[in-house]
């Protein structure tokens, strides 16, 4: 969603299903090596090409579908350290909403500071810079998920197709971007078209209306063009006279469930949003929170459960401010299941949005495209799951302790410099033959430098000499693997410094 207007609608009472079984920690500790290749699926996970189950965690990154035609904020930031940050906050995917106008020829990207960032961007049309921006995701080890968010950059539509924008160009859009990224699996999987809202329908036959026929032929018309996609289906928003948010709707899964021609390619998709984006019926009931899950069961959740197919919560979000909205989003993340204790045997999601400028919701990133939103971003810790390798040797057997001292190497990157401050990336790499349970970077500067605030680890700082310790979520490493952190600092003109490593 791209927030203007959006209307809330009242739900039924909500359906309770029996919570699957925990995994074993075992699961989520394999799935630090998981993520190469093409992915499919099997019941309601999503493996990787070596069969080892992913989970999506990640983020909303949202422009391409306006008139700018390209990702918002590289009027302040270089794309490059967007995509840095994200990766260590622990984002592992990136969803990247666009609408059909940037496949039209020459279409050019508009908001891009080219002044000491963004420099390869400078003359390339939008596509080609959504070309770059999928290649460093994939050097970074993110996955890429297209989102046909728009028609046009005019606004939503509640049908896949508007006047302007006939069934025949969607459909045609989706398979060039599918051909074009091609045998590229940073790009794992297109979402087909953003929230159907009424008069769509799922089942109901009149060809006009029914999303769920049209998602079965947009979708096979782009397994024909790349079979080895996943395949992104959002719900509707009402069924049987049940309504809910747009997009939000997959009651009607049950009865007529999508078929493509290619099996293991299909996932689910859900939105779910707060009271800061609209109100609904269960928030003002007095048995709020508690009946939130009961709620997400109905319209989505019993997928997952039922074993049916991946369900991924593609967008939701809040401001945060009502307290209202808090307790949602708690209670959201823990019907989501932790990673730590159901590793990839769990919801998938990304979150809304990156972007400060969401009106409705915020982001995860504050006004100056900086600063990080540490509160919101704090929600989502127990649900965010393993990068994905981007190269490199791989990690050994998770269930082999291996011997040795574990040992590990750092590497310090400056993601961009705009005078008065800077952003940089740690890159924590286990060189040994054991895992690593902890680990500390330490560093020196020669000026002035202050960090100004660090995520996906905790730092000390006394004078120019710095310590970071890991985070609770990113402390246990595989060897060959690898974990990242990220921080803000002050003045810029930095040097890089020497950095060392150690280990437990």
């Amino acid at each position: 969603m791209f927030r203007t207007l959006r209307r809330a609608l009242c739900a039924a009472a909500a359906l309770l299903l029996p919570l699957a079984g925990v995994q074993s920690a075992r699961a989520d500790v394999a799935a630090e090596a998981a993520g190469g290749g093409y992915w499919h699926t099997s019941g309601r996970q999503i493996l990787d090409a070596a069969g080892q189950p992913v989970r999506i965690a990640g983020i909303n990154w949202f422009g391409f579908e306006t008139a700018n035609h390209v990702v918002h904020g590289l009027w302040a930031r270089d794309y490059k350290s967007m995509i840095d940050q994200m990766k260590s906050l622990g984002y592992n995917t990136i969803r990247m909403p666009y609408s059909d106008d940037i496949l039209k020829p020459g279409t050019m990207p508009d908001s891009i500071n080219h002044d000491g960032k963004n420099t390869d961007l400078r003359g390339l049309t939008s596509l080609q810079v959504l070309d770059k921006i999928v290649a460093y995701a994939g050097q970074s080890g993110l996955k890429i998920v297209l989102d046909r968010h728009r028609p046009d950059g005019a606004g939503q539509s509640a049908l896949w197709y508007t006047s302007s924008v006939p069934e025949s160009t969607w459909i045609a859009t989706l398979k060039a971007l599918a051909t074009r990224y091609k045998g590229d699996s940073t790009v794992v999987g297109i979402d087909l078209h953003n929230e159907p809202h009424d008069p769509a329908c799922w089942g109901c036959g009149d060809t006009s209306r029914d999303w769920r026929l049209a998602a079965q032929r947009a979708g096979n018309a782009v397994l024909s063009a790349n079979p080895e996609l996943l395949i992104m289906v959002e719900g509707v928003q009402s069924y049987n006279g049940v309504n809910g948010w747009w997009g939000g709707n997959l009651m009607g899964v049950a009865q007529h469930p999508v078929q493509l021609d290619v099996p293991n390619r299909l996932v689910y998709s859900a939105h779910d949003y707060a009271t800061s984006v609209a109100q609904q019926s269960w928030f003002s009931d007095p048995s709020f929170p508690a009946n939130m899950p009961g709620i997400w069961d109905k319209y989505w959740g019993y997928i997952f459960k039922q074993n049916i197919a991946p369900v991924w919560l593609g967008e939701f979000g809040t401001t945060l401010q009502p307290s209202v909205d808090q307790k949602w989003l708690a209670e959201l993340v823990k019907y989501l299941r932790s990673t730590s204790a159901y590793g990839a045997d769990s919801f998938h999601w990304t979150f809304w949005s990156w972007n400060p400028n969401s009106g409705d919701t915020g982001g995860i990133l504050k006004d100056d495209w900086q600063t990080v939103d540490a509160a919101k971003d704090a929600y989502l810790a127990s649900v965010k799951a393993p990068g994905f390798d981007a190269g490199g040797p791989g990690p050994g057997d998770p269930g082999d302790p291996g011997s040795g001292t574990p040992t590990c190497t750092a590497a310090y990157t400056v993601g961009s410099d705009w005078g008065g401050g800077f952003n940089a990336e740690v890159k924590v790499t286990n060189t040994g033959a054991v895992p690593l349970k902890s680990w500390k970077v330490t560093w020196t500067w020669s000026g002035s430098q202050k960090v100004t605030n660090m995520w996906n680890a905790s730092h000390t700082q006394s004078g120019a000499s710095v310590t970071a310790v890991n985070a609770a979520h990113n402390g246990t490493v595989s060897p060959g693997g690898s974990a990242s952190f990220g921080f803000g600092g002050a003045p810029g003109g930095g040097g890089v410094p020497g950095v060392s490593c150690s280990a437990t």
